[in-house]
């Protein structure tokens, strides 16, 4: 059967995988009411198209940090991608790179920052955690600066891991063999008392369940909680405030990029801590439940950034469609993280090839039918949405 939409990939992929590593790449926090929402969001903006246009040609490039890039459309960081596909973040890199377009790497990648560099010639932003040891963090940004990454996408939305029931019915654990290769050769420390047990699994090839270790070594598996979230609980810094976005530009020249803002309130905060832009995001639905879906959430972040900043969109694109909706609402790029793993999954680097096609010619065509030759031509009054206040309709 050909493929002909980039949702058809989810099924391939549900078939493909085990369960445990499905449902983790697929599931939302608790009740996933966001989830849904993200996607369903988007069906609640309509067109407003003007006619005869000359859409003859159609320019998609824009420049994203000074970089030049072939469409507004981005792949954002989604962990542990050997899991969907043995050639991982490789075949990831490849297929942006051969699109023209941005890749971020996670942190918890399954391949390393020197891995994904030496598949050849792209431009890569690197996802950071910020942890309690900072000497990791700043062993973390140095490797990616190395690397020739351009910029930092820091996230901010995960002081503690959101609740993945999906996950912990499943008691989540990364594949013995595969390992979180950015940590590979790093000086950990005892990253807060975590146990050499596991930071050997950190560096090796042993199996690494992602547990919380006791000060004397000893393995704590929560009963009521993920493998994930027990590894997260141990690491990630609880208080990580702005003054660490401040932090962070005194120890890399690079741009941070500030992921996980959903409100005009931390929109403002951000630019005053010297983010290079934002990226409104929930992290897909993986955090906090009953937060708007992204889009809905875009416009607001959008008018309090003022221009000052860039504001990127990520969460629930599935169609070219779905990217033309977000860029009319002000943001100047989108980033799809569910799609790319999918596609992994289905069809290796094939499919994550086809999957930024498909969506570039979804845009292409939604352009031309709306248009816009450019996209500096897409503009608000291309889109109503069901927020907007009502349109006056003079009486007969």
């Amino acid at each position: 059967m050909e493929i002909t939409n980039v949702s058809e990939y989810e099924a391939i992929a549900k078939e493909k995988l085990p369960k445990m590593v499905y449902d983790y790449y697929a599931s939302g926090a608790e009740d996933q009411w966001t989830l849904k929402e993200n996607q369903n969001a988007f069906s609640r903006i309509l067109f407003r198209p003007r006619i005869l246009i000359d859409v003859s040609k159609i320019d998609m490039t824009t420049t994203v940090l000074g970089f030049k890039i072939s469409m507004p459309i981005m792949i954002a960081p989604t962990a542990m991608q050997k899991m969907a596909h043995p050639e991982g973040e490789y075949a990831t890199a490849r297929a942006a790179s051969d699109a023209g377009t941005i890749m971020t790497l996670s942190s918890w990648a399954t391949s390393s920052v020197e891995e994904v560099a030496s598949t050849g010639p792209g431009i890569r932003f690197f996802q950071l955690y910020v942890y309690k040891d900072r000497n990791v963090v700043a062993q973390l940004v140095r490797r990616a600066e190395r690397a020739g990454f351009k910029a930092i996408a820091l996230t901010v939305d995960t002081p503690r891991l959101g609740r993945r029931e999906a996950d912990i019915k499943n008691r989540f654990t990364l594949p013995p063999f595969l390992t979180l290769k950015n940590f590979v050769g790093l000086d950990l420390g005892r990253m807060d008392k975590v146990s050499d047990i596991c930071l050997i699994n950190l560096s090796s090839n042993h199996p690494f369940t992602l547990p919380v270790c006791s000060p004397n070594g000893e393995i704590v598996l929560q009963t009521n909680d993920s493998g994930l979230a027990s590894y997260v609980a141990g690491q990630i810094d609880r208080t990580l405030s702005w003054k660490d976005v401040k932090w962070l530009q005194t120890i890399t020249s690079l741009p941070i990029l500030v992921k996980g803002v959903i409100t005009a309130e931390d929109a403002r905060l951000a630019i005053q801590a010297g983010a290079a832009g934002i990226i409104v995001s929930n992290h897909g639905a993986r955090q906090l439940d009953y937060v708007p879906a992204t889009i809905m959430a875009l416009e607001e972040v959008v008018k309090a950034a003022q221009g000052k900043v860039p504001v990127f969109l990520d969460g629930g694109v599935r169609r070219g469609t779905d990217v033309f909706k977000a860029l009319a609402l002000g943001a100047s790029g989108i980033f799809i993280g569910r799609p790319v793993v999918f596609s992994l999954a289905a069809e290796g680097e094939a499919g994550v090839r086809k999957v930024l096609q498909m969506l570039r010619d979804e845009l292409e065509l939604t352009m031309a039918l709306s248009g816009c030759r450019s996209l500096k031509e897409i503009t608000r009054n291309h889109i109503v949405t069901d927020w907007d206040q009502p349109r006056v309709v003079p009486r007969l």
